[in-house]
């Protein structure tokens, strides 16, 4: 089939629901069903020769062939580690993660807060998956969201091993294997396991939901981002954040305080209690070490606990080295550099009781002699780079944000770059800008037509400084970065916006 015909049945199928939450594609076209069902019937157990157990399975480098970190590496299943394998144990929670020895804390940290969206978590992890006599076939199966689809991707239970115990991440119920066969799962979708190694834990958080995940650095916190993260929270956001290194020497490194630097953690909880008369904000964070935790204010041992209402010292304190733990918000923000959301797409969410986000699409491509205008110190070309129209039609009505306007959250993302880092190659240095239309404004006519004269967009666009009559840049702007997503949230009011990609 031609390139042409091909991408028109790709459209036809997309049209008819492929890609849709409720019909993944197959990756690799392998059938989950057909599979198990072929090694039920002839009594064996799946080997899934498109993700051989072997080192090229591992990694390209430090985990490639020869190195001495895959030195008595060997593959195991489950039911070889031990006598009562169980998928999940009690139920999918934050404490079954436990990282290994791969550098992949950002995955880590935003699989363990897909554990408190039960919802979401279904979707990635399908029910129904056992170890169980008549259904276990040494097969098993994950979905994950890859630019603009839903892919389901099969996986053998054969996991790396070394001296009896697994290598990479593993639940601390040392019988349970979810979250150890979504990581592998994770690491055939983009290569291979040493391909996980680094990252920002929104690329995760969108590969689990198809959300737009957003950054805030906290040295510069919105006024209202207690409120803002109460209410991410409310709505089943998925949640991290992180502190920044200042040299390669202070990667995991710990503090006094037993905080870890250059390491992802989940944020899993948010509250405000009565202390000492005063209101105080709280947020609760989880290490996905499953251990070194925080010991300032409002630790598991600290003395604050005694000061507040038996009743809120039930809802929130715990007293178990388990990697979570809560801390001032006022702490948070002098110790911690970012905090990470993901907001959920309305398919995502199921209770009809809350607000959603509306949801825009678009796609495009850099083109070298023709869409590939570069950044805005090339004003020559870049008025070439994509251009998108959105229209911003309500405002909101929350009560809390103190503040009359409509919220939007734009993400760009690039695709393919981490399974290409076998052959040597990384994440481009990406952005956007965003600028105001007004005054072309026109009820009758359509956001997806041309709204603003050609020539008069271009004119602004080569001349920032000066830019054409009813186009004005806003001050917000999507950072230009050498990452996958690149994300910005602000709020405006009734407006027509065209953000151009660079």
């Amino acid at each position: 089939m031609s390139g042409i015909a091909a991408s028109l049945q790709r459209l036809r199928e997309k049209d008819q629901g492929l890609g849709s939450s409720s019909r993944a594609v197959k990756h690799l076209d392998q059938d989950y069903e057909a599979l198990r069902q072929l090694c039920l019937e002839s009594s064996c157990l799946f080997q899934d020769e498109t993700f051989e157990a072997q080192t090229s399975s591992l990694g390209f480098n430090e985990l490639g062939p020869g190195s001495y970190k895959t030195r008595g590496v060997t593959w195991q299943r489950p039911t070889e580690l031990t006598s009562d394998p169980q998928f999940i144990v009690s139920g999918a929670s934050r404490t079954d993660i436990c990282q290994g020895a791969l550098g992949d804390c950002w995955l880590l940290a935003a699989i363990a807060s897909l554990t408190l969206n039960q919802d979401v978590l279904a979707r990635v992890v399908p029910q129904g998956q056992s170890f169980e006599d008549g259904h276990y076939a040494g097969i098993f199966h994950f979905q994950f969201w890859q630019f603009g689809e839903w892919v389901d991707v099969v996986v053998d239970d054969r996991l790396p091993v070394r001296d009896g115990e697994l290598l990479f991440v593993h639940s601390a119920e040392g019988r349970e294997f979810w979250s150890a066969l979504l990581e592998k799962a994770y690491a055939k979708l983009n290569g291979c396991y040493e391909a996980l190694s680094g990252g920002t834990t929104t690329e995760g958080f969108e590969d689990f939901t198809g959300g737009i995940a957003e950054i805030h650095n906290l040295d510069r916190p919105d006024p209202l981002l207690f409120h803002i993260t109460q209410k991410a929270l409310s709505r089943g956001s998925l949640m991290g954040c992180s502190i920044d290194i200042t040299s390669s020497a202070d990667s995991e490194a710990v503090t006094s305080q037993k905080l870890v630097k250059g390491h992802a953690y989940s944020v899993t909880g948010a509250a405000q209690v009565e202390y000492r008369g005063n209101m105080e904000k709280l947020i609760r964070i989880r290490n996905p070490w499953g251990q070194v935790e925080w010991t300032g204010a409002w630790s598991d041992e600290s003395d604050q606990w005694r000061y507040i209402s038996d009743e809120d010292r039930e809802r929130l304190s715990h007293r178990s080295e388990d990697g979570e733990f809560w801390m001032s918000f006022t702490d948070f923000l002098r110790h911690y550099s970012r905090l990470e959301i993901c907001n959920l797409t309305p398919d995502a969410l199921s209770d009809d009781s809350v607000s959603k986000w509306a949801l825009s699409k678009f796609e495009g491509s850099w083109r070298r002699g023709s869409t590939a205008g570069g950044c805005r110190n090339f004003p020559n070309s870049f008025w070439t780079n994509p251009q998108f129209v959105i229209r911003l039609d309500e405002e909101e009505d929350d009560p809390g944000d103190g503040e009359a306007g409509c919220s939007f959250v734009v993400g760009l993302i690039q695709k393919n770059r981490r399974r290409m880092r076998k052959m040597g190659k990384d994440m481009h240095t990406i952005g956007f800008a965003i600028y105001e239309v007004s005054i072309w404004w026109s009820e009758e006519r359509s956001p997806q037509q041309e709204l603003l004269p050609a020539p008069r967009l271009r004119s602004s666009l080569r001349n920032l400084h000066q830019p054409a009559r009813g186009v004005q840049p806003l001050r917000a702007a999507g950072r230009r970065v050498p990452d996958r997503p690149v994300h910005l949230r602000t709020q405006r009011e009734r407006r027509l916006l065209r953000p151009c990609v660079l």
